[in-house]
């Protein structure tokens, strides 16, 4: 039996970008390319590492960019959005603008007549199946992978919600990359520092039918879980534009179809 969404062909219009790295002299850089977002998207991504340094000013340039889009808009922080340890207050800023800041947790939206979750968490690093840190050692060390394990859990436990709520789209959002497919182009070096395969464990087990994330500035768009999740890294530097769109049915995909179709 087919669901509503397969029936009707119903999508989701996915825009989506991150690592916009915004200060005080880029305001209204973005503006004139988010005013155009009603004609071609549903909602707006923001993958973190949306200020330079984590500043409330920064921040505040960020809200201006997307206060009043007429889309919902919804983010996840970024290292960079940490750095001043302000994080809370960055928070605020944006949410004052009418952003949903996830961090562990889900929001449902209405959309196109049915309903699509967004899960999200900046999420940590670690490294990849093989070549990863491990709980041993220092404290220090057991701490830096506790907080990746944790990280991950709190997107596995936002996916479950997400799943519970019976959406006909489910999207995990971070900052940090769950594969290393879309780090391809940057040094091997640094992999362990981009990202952390528990990210994608997570969403394999919760369930996900599109991955979105930033921080790789020289990586690549696509990859895919080996769940077959399929992976998006939307870095500013990354996909060239201010905002990557992509479309997501909303009914459950076979296990053969692409369920993303991007469009430049």
């Amino acid at each position: 039996m087919t669901s509503p969404g397969e029936r009707n062909g119903a999508v989701v219009r996915i825009a989506a970008v991150g690592d916009i790295h915004l200060s005080a002299d880029c305001r209204g850089l973005l503006r004139p390319s988010f005013d155009t977002l009603p004609l071609c998207a549903d909602l707006l991504l923001l993958a973190g590492d949306l200020t330079r340094h984590g500043t409330v000013p920064e921040a505040q340039v960020v809200a201006g960019e997307v206060r009043d889009l007429g889309v919902p808009v919804v983010a996840v922080l970024g290292n960079h959005d940490y750095h001043s340890e302000r994080e809370a207050d960055v928070t605020h800023a944006l949410a004052d603008a009418g952003v949903t800041v996830l961090e562990g947790d889900h929001v449902i939206l209405p959309v196109a007549g049915g309903k699509v979750g967004v899960a999200g968490a900046k999420g940590f690093c670690g490294g990849f199946a093989g070549r990863s840190a491990g709980e041993f050692g220092e404290r220090e060390m057991k701490e830096f992978v506790r907080t990746a394990h944790r990280a991950a859990e709190g997107l596995r436990r936002a996916l479950a919600g997400v799943s519970a709520d019976g959406c006909g789209a489910r999207i995990a959002l971070t900052h940090f990359a769950p594969v290393p497919d879309t780090l391809a182009g940057e040094p091997v070096e640094i992999y362990p520092f981009l990202g952390s395969y528990l990210l994608a464990e997570a969403i394999d087990e919760a369930g996900a039918d599109l991955a979105v994330h930033g921080h790789a500035h020289l990586g690549t768009e696509h990859g895919m879980t080996a769940g077959g999740v399929r992976v998006r890294n939307v870095a500013q530097p990354v996909i060239g534009r201010a905002f990557a769109l992509y479309h997501l049915p909303l009914a459950a995909p076979s296990p053969t179809a692409d369920p993303t179709r991007d469009r430049t």
